[in-house]
């Protein structure tokens, strides 16, 4: 049920003590004055410093007095008629034992009354002598058509100029989604003033905006939007399967009946750019991505860290639509021999339990080196909407992993032999390719400042010690894993045919 649906039926069953967890204060209270009307009941509002407000209609004997909580109390008690009664603030209050007191003696008086107490906080904390007599009801954020509403708003303003595409309006405001309404008013107005014009552009204003919102969770790192695919060499097959759901989150692919993409596991060798492709997500969809640090999750009190994952992953709902990237996550989910009391297993599945039944468009991306040590329920079918393995880059990766890594130097790859460097550093990962180029780089650097040549790159190349040679017996136990059809190829479609016929990669010659 909605919010209005919920309080409805809560009054109606005349519930005397009702908390709404939300800071949006003002948006409660218009939404609990449309509800009044519509039902024919007085709504009057209470704080300390401007003691009781009619928002509805007038009750007999006019508004009531109470300056202090108790005499508040008292004057919500003796009041006969239809009537709600709207407490801001009064979390506060509750420290004071006498007005805790006082609280639960009138909610139980009003019983077999048509009267009810709402009562707006900030925080689901509540003294434990209030939990019998109370319920509590989250108040969500604003959704897209709430934000759009504000949007409209501003944008209707005479003078303001707004140059905003179809698409670009759409994804402005599921940039917002996530926000208060008064947070979102504000940083739209903040885009307008800065220069005049609203467009595509500010786009990243309202994402920085989330920023500080996610940077409260410890456990929870955002990740600016700097990757594109054009810094990430090869991978084609996943590219491909990633700008198909370019638009998986825009309104025209929910007309359309299309789901939500739940998210993707990438497993295979380190170094192929696991966490670089979860940042080209980012960049691609122009979406927030936000990395959940498993291992910050536990704490040393029991059910601290399962609270905390449940706290971050909500949190990760609220900024949605998001990527959420859990890193190398074979060190935070195992819990094959645990020895901590069986906490990781119970934060295991928390989070498993939440990729199951979000329904909050939140795209997982999950990596991993070790295949062992993941448990299998988490790779099951309908976990991940696919299972992406990377393997050692081919020839043509290869190619164009150099080509990356040169245009970051700002170096062209028309003045290196990118072909003979591909085919020399057969057996070598991303990472190592990237590193042979600083290496190379260095060599210049110190050698009169010249320029670095492909020799030079070569020369560095022979130096390293890939990962296929000093750990062969685990990469070919995970390419077999890959063979073995667990997961689909993330590379070129050659290396796709090539699992039909798994052959070892013939490592380079010493």
């Amino acid at each position: 049920m909605t919010f209005e649906e919920t309080l409805d039926l809560y009054l109606r069953a005349r519930f005397t003590l009702i908390i709404v967890v939300t800071p949006e204060e003002e948006r409660v209270l218009e939404t609990v004055k449309t509800l009044c009307e519509q039902t024919k009941r007085s709504l009057f509002s209470w704080d300390v410093a401007d003691m009781f407000k009619m928002i509805t209609a007038d009750i007999k004997g006019g508004t009531p007095g109470g300056r202090d909580p108790i005499s508040a109390l008292d004057h919500i008690a003796k009041v006969t008629e239809n009537a709600v009664f709207a407490l801001k603030d009064f979390h506060d209050c509750w420290k004071n034992d006498i007005v805790k007191r006082k609280l639960r003696n009138v909610a139980q008086a009003l019983k077999f009354t048509p009267k009810s107490i709402i009562i707006t906080t900030p925080s689901p904390k509540i003294p434990d002598e209030l939990r019998d007599d109370a319920v509590i009801i989250e108040f969500p954020l604003p959704d897209a058509t709430k934000i759009e509403t504000v949007l409209n708003q501003l944008t209707d303003t005479p003078g303001v100029k707004v140059n905003l595409t179809e698409l670009g309006r759409e994804k402005l405001v599921q940039a917002a989604l996530g926000l208060t309404a008064a947070q979102a008013r504000r940083v739209f107005a903040k885009a307008i003033v800065r220069d005049g014009n609203l467009d595509d552009r500010d786009i990243e204003l309202v994402t920085d905006e989330k920023k500080q919102i996610i940077r409260e969770n410890q456990a929870l790192e955002f990740y600016a939007i700097t990757e594109t695919p054009d810094d990430v060499g090869g991978l084609g097959i996943l590219k491909e399967w990633l700008r198909l759901r370019e638009r998986a989150f825009t309104k025209e692919a929910r007309d359309y009946g299309l789901p939500s993409p739940k998210g993707i596991a990438l497993i295979g060798i380190p170094g192929t750019g696991k966490s670089l492709t979860a940042k080209m997500i980012g960049g691609l969809w122009r979406l927030p991505l936000i990395r959940l640090d498993v291992g910050a999750l536990f704490g040393s009190l029991v059910g601290e860290s399962e609270e905390r994952a449940r706290q971050a992953l909500a949190l990760a709902e609220t900024v949605s639509p998001c990527i959420v990237w859990i890193d190398e996550m074979e060190k935070g989910l195992s819990h094959q021999g645990s020895l901590d009391g069986g906490t990781s297993v119970r934060v295991f599945g928390t989070i498993l339990t939440w990729m199951q039944e979000k329904t909050a468009p939140c795209f997982v991306v999950a990596t991993a080196n070790d295949i062992s040590s993941l448990p299998p329920e988490l790779l099951r079918k309908g976990r991940f909407d696919e299972i992406f393995f990377l393997d050692l880059p081919t020839q043509r990766e290869r190619e164009e992993i150099f080509t990356v890594h040169l245009r970051k130097r700002h170096r062209f790859s028309q003045d290196y032999d990118v072909f003979r460097l591909a085919k020399e550093s057969e057996g070598y990962v991303g990472s190592e390719i990237e590193q042979a180029i600083i290496d190379a780089m260095y060599i210049g650097f110190n050698d009169g400042q010249r320029e670095f040549t492909t020799e030079d790159v070569a020369a560095a190349l022979k130096r390293q010690v890939p990962l296929s040679v000093s750990q062969r017996e685990t990469i070919h136990a995970l390419r077999s894993w890959l063979q073995e059809g667990r997961a689909q190829s993330a590379s070129f479609q050659e290396v796709r045919e090539a699992q039909q016929q798994f052959v070892p990669l013939e490592l380079r010659n010493a």
